[in-house]
């Protein structure tokens, strides 16, 4: 099989008995014991598990059962994420490795689409860093050059992606964690809208969202649809698509009018090959026919964006499950620190002000432009441990790298707009860059149709880092051999 092959083609060839749970899993596991310690991006394994699991998706396939659309696909779940039975440490030394009691809504999803839960990817602790760095794991890796971050927060899961160690991950987003990641292992990294998915806590002011990291678009659709089965019990969801989000693979998507903006809503500078990468993206959409012209759009106020960032994300630090908080990085400490220091009222004028002048900022779309185009992030990767040391060595100061990396995405979390990011170029040292579209409230639809389309005239599934691309011989060793009659490899 190929590792590098969609879930949907995965699942069909189930279906099919083209390839069984059995082979596909075994494949991925070689894979991530020859690839994934140089990646540091898998942080907890469950091997005998995922391997029995995939024996009865193949004895549910032998039987002729009725099958959920993903059956005996393996997904991984990102480390800050609750999965029953499951250690989740948040990245943290502070946070001890005791199974939790329950899941997270968006892993029932998965489980009840046919997933096979295969391990845990990791993240900075908290998620509250834009690359994969921490003490408790150490820092994931570029699989297109290792002395680079694959971005944060959902950094592992990237890494696992890009590397082939599986065919999509689970990942979330509170400012950008499943765009940058995507943009810097090109992959497609689609942000849903708010309430679109389930979860227990719409963290952040209600900013985080739960997804998932692919690397064809279909995917990205596919697994929308499964993921986006309303919650009866949550305080409110997105409303339903006009058809199921995969059916837009494909689907014209009309003249569109596109802004395309190339400066950044921080104020911070842009690299010229992060311009680049919009413009190229530019350049397709208007071969496909859609006006794209530059837009200086309204953002928030500096007030508001710094209410956001220290008042909201310092104080959401005191809800997570610490054990021991001095164990904490420093930066987060010193958040902690900061939110101790404010009142309560503080806290309702922040919030306040980002939900008055998000009104005005959404209400662009649909008016001045339909889509808005941009960079994904307003620099390349950075060095491993670059964003991390940052942080540590100036908590209360401007973070430059960590400030370009989300000048463009924060936005959309703030605003609940759904986002793509997708990988359109590469940086003269082989590094991918991504363009991000964003578009109006709730249209998911839109930016698939997009995503399909460009993926036609720029197919980026077949760019793969070379280190990971040899066969599955050489991937697993000469001599080992997978077993077609459901038992683990012989070697």
């Amino acid at each position: 099989m190929d590792p590098f092959a969609a879930a949907t083609d995965l699942a069909t060839a189930i279906r099919k008995r083209e390839l069984s749970p059995v082979e596909i899993v075994d494949t991925y596991l070689d894979r991530i014991d020859r690839y994934g310690p140089d990646l540091t991006c898998f942080v907890w394994r469950n091997d005998d598990d995922v391997r029995a699991a995939a024996r009865r998706a193949e004895q549910a396939v032998a039987d002729g059962e009725d099958l959920p659309p993903f059956h005996g696909v393996p997904i991984p779940i990102k480390e800050l994420t609750e999965v029953e039975g499951q250690p989740a440490t948040f990245g943290s030394l502070g946070v001890n490795d005791r199974p939790r009691p329950g899941s997270e809504p968006v892993v029932k999803r998965f489980l009840d689409a046919g997933f096979l839960l295969m391990g845990r990817t990791n993240s900075p602790e908290m998620g509250l860093l834009s690359t994969t760095d921490n003490r408790r794991f150490g820092s994931a890796r570029n699989p297109w050059d290792t002395t680079h971050s694959p971005g944060g927060s959902s950094g592992g899961a990237a890494a696992a992606v890009a590397a082939g160690l599986s065919p999509v991950a689970h990942a979330n987003d509170g400012g950008g964690s499943i765009r940058m990641p995507s943009s810097s292992c090109g992959l497609v990294g689609l942000k849903p809208s708010r309430g679109r998915v389930p979860q227990q806590v719409a963290a952040w002011e209600h900013a985080t969202v739960e997804g998932a990291i692919t690397r064809y678009t279909r995917d990205a659709a596919a697994l929308l649809d499964i993921m986006s089965v309303p919650d009866r019990l949550a305080w409110y969801q997105a409303p339903a698509p006009e058809r199921p989000f995969a059916d837009e693979v494909g689907r014209d998507s009309g003249r569109l009018r596109i802004g395309l903006l190339t400066q950044a809503p921080t104020g911070m500078p842009v690299d010229p090959v992060c311009v680049e990468a919009a413009e190229r993206a530019a350049r397709l959409l208007e071969s496909l026919g859609h006006d794209v012209f530059p837009v200086s759009p309204r953002f928030f106020t500096e007030e508001t964006i710094t209410g956001y960032a220290q008042t909201v994300l310092d104080a959401s630090l005191w809800a997570m499950p610490y054990d021991q908080p001095k164990l904490a990085e420093a930066h987060l400490r010193r958040r902690m620190e900061r939110a101790a220091t404010r009142h309560s009222g503080e806290y309702v004028q922040a919030a306040f002000r980002l939900q008055l002048e998000s009104r005005a900022v959404v209400a662009q779309w649909g008016g001045d432009f339909d889509v808005l185009l941009t960079p994904t992030m307003a620099c390349p990767p950075p060095p491993v441990d670059a964003v991390l040391r940052e942080a540590n060595d100036n908590p209360d100061g401007l973070r430059v790298t960590e400030t370009q990396m989300i000048s463009f995405t924060a936005v959309c979390n703030i605003t609940g707009l759904p986002a793509i990011s997708l990988p359109l170029h590469t940086s003269p040292t082989g590094l991918p860059i991504g363009a991000q579209l964003v578009a109006g409230p709730w249209d998911e639809a839109v930016l698939i149709r997009l995503a399909s389309a460009l993926e036609t005239v720029d197919p980026w599934p077949l760019r793969r880092p070379a280190r990971f691309t040899a066969s599955q011989a050489e991937a697993v060793g000469c001599d080992t051999k997978i077993s077609t009659d459901g038992n683990s490899p012989t070697r």
